[in-house]
């Protein structure tokens, strides 16, 4: 069953929800526009965060456009929270998101209308607004020896606390918050731990204005506009160093090792001879774009990226991008979201909202 809209939202995360709220106060949702969503309930990859990451330890969670977000007490793990938050968020502006629904392909039609299909019938449209993110692509870097290690290997992805690493040998890669949040939890019931990442960690002392967030973002921005994979923001950023994180520095739990070359089937070995022995390998490397669904856009350049102006791709007006490269953080979904509704109005030529379409 074909159905049409003017404009279809992919993905109900921070960014999706954006675009759907401004999306609501010009357009009617189910014949306007229409939300789909791959996870099985709301709260986009909030739902999937490990029980441990509490509004404590989180790096940042920004209210939706419209609505506050609670403020419970700090130990109050993220997850449940927040898929609540964006729950109520759906009902009270009657987004009507549908889910779960996989979005296998987008294609272009003769019409220059877009066919979205999906494993629930297609959908064709007008305008297309991505906000996939990047949970679903979790970043699994290749080692040689890597498939004869005797011991586990996890992702992020597949962290639930750090109960089931006690008594481990375990090895943490990756340079972010989120490997030295896992780290600092882990090494308390560990064994032993080892910190182990591509680049000399960039420690950030201070606060974090927004005349540096906004230098961090541009930076990203740059990348994106010239068609390059973009960077994380906190790559650019540096890591803060927080009470919590200073502490573990002068404890030795954050010694650095730089990466090794070759996973043995016992341990970790780099080629001036150094061994570790360890029996958990837990991967915090990241996340790529989900965006393999439109590949038969043929969006991509020769520089692995996407060439961005704004939210829009730039080879194809029909199509914005929303929660990818500057637009990652919570705070520019948001923006993104908003500019990316202005940008289809004007692309759509809508000139006003119909009465029964305004909230």
């Amino acid at each position: 069953m074909n159905r049409e809209v003017e404009v279809v939202v992919i993905g109900a995360g921070q960014a999706g929800l954006s675009a759907a709220y401004y999306l609501r106060r010009h357009f009617a949702p189910g014949t306007g526009f229409a939300v789909l969503d791959h996870a099985p309930h709301a709260g986009g990859a909030w739902q999937f965060r490990w029980p441990t990451l509490t509004f404590a330890t989180v790096n940042g969670v920004y209210r939706l456009p419209g609505m506050d977000v609670p403020e419970p007490e700090p130990t109050t793990p993220v997850s449940g929270v927040i898929s609540q938050y964006f729950t109520d968020y759906e009902r009270e502006f009657d987004l009507r998101v549908q889910r779960p629904v996989s979005v296998s392909a987008v294609r272009s039609l003769p019409d220059e209308r877009l066919e979205v299909v999906t494993d629930r019938g297609t959908w064709i449209t007008r305008a297309l607004i991505n906000a996939t993110g990047t949970w679903e692509r979790p970043f699994w870097p290749r080692y040689a020896g890597q498939d004869r290690f005797n011991g586990r290997q996890l992702h992020t992805a597949q962290y639930r606390g750090p109960d089931e690493f006690a008594g481990r040998r375990v090895a943490v890669v990756g340079g972010g918050i989120s490997g030295i949040q896992h780290l600092l939890e882990i090494d308390p019931l560990a064994a032993s731990t080892h910190w182990i990442t591509r680049r000399e960690p960039q420690w950030r002392s201070g606060d974090f204005n927004p005349d540096r967030g906004r230098e961090a973002v541009a930076m990203v921005e740059e990348r994106v506009r010239r068609g390059l994979r973009p960077q994380s923001v906190i790559s650019v950023t540096g890591v803060p160093m927080t009470p919590a994180i200073r502490a573990a520095r002068e404890a030795g739990v954050l010694d650095r090792l730089p990466m090794f070359d070759q996973i043995t089937p016992d341990g970790l070995r780099w080629d001036d001879g150094r061994f570790i022995a360890v029996d958990t390998i837990l991967w915090a490397t990241g996340f790529r774009a989900a965006l393999d669904h439109l590949a038969p856009l043929k969006l991509r350049g020769s520089g692995g990226g996407i060439i961005m102006d704004g939210t829009r791709v730039a080879a194809d007006p029909r199509v914005h991008l929303v929660g990818y490269g500057p637009s990652a953080s919570t705070v520019g979904a948001n923006r993104a979201g908003r500019a990316a509704v202005s940008a289809i109005r004007a692309f759509l030529g809508a000139t006003s909202a119909p009465a029964a379409a305004r909230v």
